[in-house]
């Protein structure tokens, strides 16, 4: 399979390695740490990564050439975002990496739903038959048996 760095794919599954990455780093990272001072920690290693990103390619941009909609959406993501960080550190703290990512991974199904919903994204009868098969899978794995 032939994956150019133009590719929307090659991203994702380099996203979804990470993110397993992220998982199995933080759980051994939070051992002996309050969860929330991890997300702190987590946060800071991220703010100085993405700007030495913009720094490293050239793509800083003037803020005041941002329009106000496009602040305030991304100012909603930041918040989600943190918002999510700071669920997910407590909850590998209190559970299981191999059971907390794939309930978090639930998000799958939740944009699944909030696209068709709020952005008006059309899914398939099969779209949403792997959206099910995502949200039973994801329960299957987390489960305690």
């Amino acid at each position: 399979m032939d994956l150019p760095l133009s590719s929307w794919v090659f991203w994702a599954l380099l996203s979804a390695a990470f993110a397993a990455l992220t998982a199995v780093f933080a759980k051994v990272g939070i051992e002996n740490v309050n969860s929330d001072f991890a997300t702190f920690i987590r946060t800071i290693v991220i703010l100085g990564a993405a700007g030495g990103m913009v720094a490293l390619t050239g793509h800083w941009q003037d803020p005041s050439s941002v329009s106000g909609k496009t602040w305030l959406f991304l100012v909603l993501s930041g918040l989600a975002t943190g918002a999510s960080w700071i669920c997910y550190f407590r909850a590998l703290k209190l559970g299981n990496a191999a059971q907390v990512a794939p309930i978090d991974k639930l998000s799958v199904v939740m944009v699944a739903v909030f696209a068709a919903v709020f952005l008006g994204e059309k899914l398939s009868a099969v779209n949403w038959l792997g959206v099910v098969l995502i949200a039973a899978g994801a329960v299957l794995v987390a489960l305690q048996i």
